[in-house]
């Protein structure tokens, strides 16, 4: 039982210990704004609620990554996450509008405070979209 612990340690060390340079993309990430959201006037607890999310990609080289979101009390604030691929030839895109479902799932009842990213507006202030929903048992 010792061997068989030593040996999957020095495997776990040995792959960790592999430079993660090769191969590998030269990615970032960046927030994309928000242009409309689609979501029902109630939602139920304890249910998977679907929210579709609309944003501008402004590249051949951004795709979506995953979502930005926070939770303080009642309030949820979301921003789409974008994964960018540098390095590539981009593309411009101007009408292209993606979209993605995020799934609330409330645990209690009460009205909640949906808050989306839309950018920053000329003096560098985040700018939402907001929306105050009713989650019913």
């Amino acid at each position: 039982m010792k061997k068989l612990f030593f040996i999957v340690t020095f495997i776990a060390f040995a792959l960790s210990s592999c430079s993660s340079d090769d191969g590998q993309e030269d990615v970032t990430y960046e927030l994309l704004p928000i242009q409309e959201v689609t979501l029902p006037s109630t939602f139920k607890t304890n249910q998977d609620n679907i929210i579709e999310v609309r944003f501008l990609r402004p590249t051949t080289c951004h795709g979506f990554n995953s979502f930005y979101y926070e939770k303080e009390g009642m309030t949820r604030t979301v921003a789409v996450e974008a994964i960018v691929f540098n390095g590539n030839e981009c593309e411009p895109l101007t009408e292209s509008i993606a979209t993605q479902n995020l799934k609330f799932r409330p645990e209690a009842t009460g009205e909640y405070t949906f808050k989306f990213w839309q950018g920053k507006d000329e003096q560098g202030t985040d700018i939402f979209l907001t929306f105050q929903i009713l989650v019913e048992q």
